[in-house]
């Protein structure tokens, strides 16, 4: 079962989705975050994969990736580790967020055979051109794996045409550039994801920049959900310390969840 395409998902009246990076600040303390986000009331988790060249990230994910790569994070350790989280009682939707050049080198066809098996209903790869996903986006449709398309601001042909095939939910992109916390968005946020939204037989989740509750309810409001990754990661990265600290790990678990409710207490 794509979970994504469960009523607990697609008849949500608002869905918040955090991105947080696995294996940071530690392999196994990535799997208790991703328990404690399920505590907090999210309806998804975007796991992320630490790669040295993440082009779509802004500087707190590429910290954050750092962190996990020299602490062994991997692909396949994300893998093992969502599947583990599922073994632990992980029941929310997840979305493997990687990049092209990890999963060539783990093999494209070999990763959708077995993202179901370790526990993922969704890829997102912000560097694959949709012009180039056909090929994948059958596989995935096989194999019962939602691949998320991302879409910024385009020409209403293109917007369309990538939004009618799309599966589990659309990754409307709020600004150009890379991700990290901003302070406004453009004015014509509100009629182009109206725009989306029309073309959209599934959810439309707005992300990129997202970092507070009036933010979070903005997009709540206007699109479908609200994606938030820059500001979890940082606050993430503030507990490392403690998260490490088998005394004040549980206490810094708790910090994080009321910083994620804070954000959905709309």
């Amino acid at each position: 079962m794509n979970r994504l395409n469960d009523t607990a998902f697609t008849d949500a009246e608002k869905r918040f989705v955090p991105y947080m990076m696995s294996s940071d600040p530690t392999p196994d303390l990535s799997v208790e975050i991703a328990l404690m986000l399920q505590d907090a009331g999210v309806e998804a988790i975007e796991w992320g994969v630490p790669y040295s060249d993440p082009l779509a990230d802004g500087p707190v994910i590429q910290q954050a990736g750092q962190r996990a790569l020299k602490n062994g994070g991997s692909l396949t350790v994300s893998l093992q580790k969502m599947k583990e989280a599922r073994a632990k009682g992980l029941t929310v939707p997840s979305v493997l967020f990687t990049y092209v050049n990890p999963v060539l080198s783990y093999g494209f066809t070999k990763l959708i055979e077995e993202l179901k098996d370790y526990g993922f209903d969704g890829l997102l790869i912000p560097d694959l051109p949709y012009e180039e996903s056909h090929e994948y986006r059958a596989l995935c449709r096989e194999k019962g794996i939602s691949l998320i398309p991302l879409i910024a601001p385009s020409s209403k042909s293109r917007v369309e045409k990538i939004t009618k095939e799309a599966d589990g939910f659309v990754y409307y992109v709020t600004s150009l550039g890379v991700t990290g916390t901003r302070e406004s968005f453009s004015e014509t946020l509100k009629e182009e994801i109206n725009t989306v939204k029309s073309f959209s037989k599934v959810p439309v989740l707005a992300g990129f920049g997202i970092s507070t509750p009036e933010h979070v309810q903005y997009f709540q409001e206007h699109a479908d959900g609200a994606i938030v990754g820059s500001a979890l990661v940082r606050k993430i990265a503030s507990l490392e310390d403690s998260l490490k600290n088998p005394e004040e790990k549980d206490a810094a678990l708790n910090e994080i969840k009321a910083f994620v409710q804070n954000l959905i207490s709309y």
